[in-house]
């Protein structure tokens, strides 16, 4: 049998669900996340569309699916799928809701969800995340797919603190909607710290090293006539119509250990110190607050709108996975699902449509893990050639900068919008060991005609950003004058030990990359990670995520 390699897809994630690349009942967990405008509001959202505008593909943050002829099409195909439930709901919700961005996303979610039912093992269990503008239609979708007898919980998530929102509450919790293929499903038990104010009340006693603990009663209602109801220390717990939870054996031995404390009160009544720092919590509940939003200055932040904090999928897949389970993420965007599975040794599969994301992802994940721990995994729907590039840039430039980038390890610059980029398309980070500073290479990508002037521009963002190092990637071949140019910039000295000279501005063309040419830079060098230079960067405000090209 082939080796599990774990698999990380570029594309549109329903023709891949249908390619039979991932077999029929081979996933054990599915979290996703779907992209959806929940900012628009509702006269928007529901307003009738004529149908003259196809529908946009998701890409990075411009995350509305909108009426038109894709949505149709997926309409028809839903009606063709052999699900009769899922049709008379679609059919009903259309008559509801009309031609709108609303039934759109409806439409285009349905065919989806039929395919990952499909993919899901029969103990497999799915989670899918929204907020309160689409939770209810979801869930009618789900309850037409999954079953009625298969809902589980509505997870609420207090994702944010206090909002200051003009006539109306706060909106300030995301929905988590847990559904199981059948009822016989994988559950393990986790639990969720304790409120501050429980463990005021509860643990309220402090030893000498500083630890809080409660008293816990060591008897248990009822008679037993094992160990657990003989006398222990003079005191029969029988009388009292009660037992010892625990035998005398192992009370002795908490006893020495000074784990008893003996109530003067009560006729010298014994009582187990229960230390808070050694209780679990409780058992997650459907409500949770524990688990922070990932704000401005969290270590794991990457600037991504949409990321969700790991706790939360930690949560999720410890929860209904175990060890060596296959774990889903058909909208895997920054990668966090994928990034949480790979820590909790799941085997995983991804998918996204935006070259961006897979090429943060495969940053984070180097990032992440060192190489002798991060197991094995292959990106499939990437150019596999200089010809398969050449496509990429005619079908979609952006898309081929994004991919470019991944093969230097550069992540994308996030201060840049449409039509003013500033000449940096990507950033790396690494130690100067000899002054202990964070070096940055500025990274230009050109997918067209090249010239000499594309280097001289080059030197001047090198000047202005400051870098060390300026790298141009080529799909044409440079010039002559562009080689000659950039060998006349100089140097970038590292002091190391041993002392070392890089090229001060670099031409790599893509050929030269698909053949093993490497970026020249002190890539030994201890680098910055990508969440610490990500953190330093400030991401795009809500106002910008519509639309906004990282």
């Amino acid at each position: 049998m082939e080796a599990w390699k774990n698999q990380l897809f570029f594309g549109d994630n329903l023709e891949i669900l249908r390619s039979g690349r991932i077999p029929v009942g081979s996933v054990d967990l599915i979290y996703l996340d779907p992209p959806f405008n929940s900012n628009a509001t509702y006269n928007i959202l529901f307003a009738e569309k004529g149908g003259e505008k196809s529908a946009a593909q998701i890409t990075a943050f411009e995350d509305t699916w909108h009426w038109g002829p894709e949505a149709m099409a997926a309409y028809d195909d839903a009606m063709k799928l052999g699900a009769p439930r899922l049709a008379d709901l679609l059919q009903a919700l259309r008559a509801f809701l009309g031609g709108n961005d609303m039934m759109a996303y409806l439409t285009m979610m349905a065919v989806r969800l039929v395919e990952l039912h499909r993919v899901l093992k029969p103990t497999g269990s799915l989670y899918l995340h929204c907020d309160s503008t689409a939770s209810h239609y979801i869930k009618l979708l789900l309850d037409a797919i999954f079953g009625v007898a298969n809902y589980r919980n509505e997870i609420i998530w207090k994702r944010s603190h206090a909002h200051s929102s003009a006539k109306r509450y706060g909106p300030n919790h995301d929905v988590i909607l847990y559904y199981t293929k059948t009822s016989n499903y994988l559950w393990n038990t986790v639990y969720q710290s304790y409120d501050e104010s429980y463990t005021q009340q509860h643990y309220r006693h402090v030893d000498e090293h500083g630890r809080m603990y409660k008293h816990e009663n060591p008897t248990g209602a009822g008679i037993r006539k094992g160990l657990t109801g003989q006398p222990w220390r003079g005191i029969d717990p029988t009388e009292k119509q009660r037992h010892w939870i625990r035998p005398p054996e192992e009370l002795e031995r908490l006893d020495r250990e000074g784990k008893i404390y003996w109530s003067p009160k009560k006729g010298a009544w014994p009582y187990i110190k229960a230390y808070l720092d050694e209780m679990k919590g409780i058992p997650a509940q459907e409500i949770w607050t524990d688990i922070d939003v990932i704000n401005m200055m969290a270590k794991e932040r990457l600037g991504y709108p949409t990321q969700k904090p790991e706790a939360l999928l930690e949560r999720i897949i410890n929860a209904s996975s175990n060890e060596g389970d296959v774990v889903l993420d058909p909208f895997c965007g920054c990668g966090t699902t994928i990034n949480v599975a790979e820590r909790l040794k799941r085997r995983w599969i991804g998918i996204d449509i935006t070259h961006l994301a897979i090429t943060l992802i495969k940053k984070r994940l180097n990032d992440s893990f060192p190489p002798e721990e991060l197991a094995s995994y292959e990106v499939i729907g990437e150019p596999a050639d200089v010809k398969g590039a050449e496509a990429l840039a005619i079908e979609n430039r952006h898309q081929f900068e994004w991919w470019a980038l991944g093969l230097v390890d550069a992540f994308p610059a996030q201060d840049k919008k449409k039509g003013a980029d500033r000449g940096v398309d990507g950033v790396i980070y690494f130690k100067d060991d000899a002054g202990g500073a964070h070096k940055k290479i500025v990274v230009q990508v050109k997918s067209g005609a090249v010239g000499s002037h594309y280097i001289r521009d080059l030197k001047g963002v090198l000047e202005r950003e400051q870098a060390a190092i300026g790298a141009l990637i080529t799909l044409k071949p440079p010039t002559k004058a562009m080689r000659e140019e950039a060998a006349a910039a100089d140097f970038y000295v590292w002091k190391g030990p041993p002392e070392t000279r890089f090229p001060r501005l670099q031409i790599l063309t893509i050929a030269e990359l698909f053949a093993g040419k490497k970026l020249d830079y002190p890539w030994w060098a201890p680098p910055e990670t990508f969440k610490k230079a990500a953190r330093r960067r400030k991401g795009p405000s809500d106002q910008d995520r519509q639309g906004e090209l990282l």
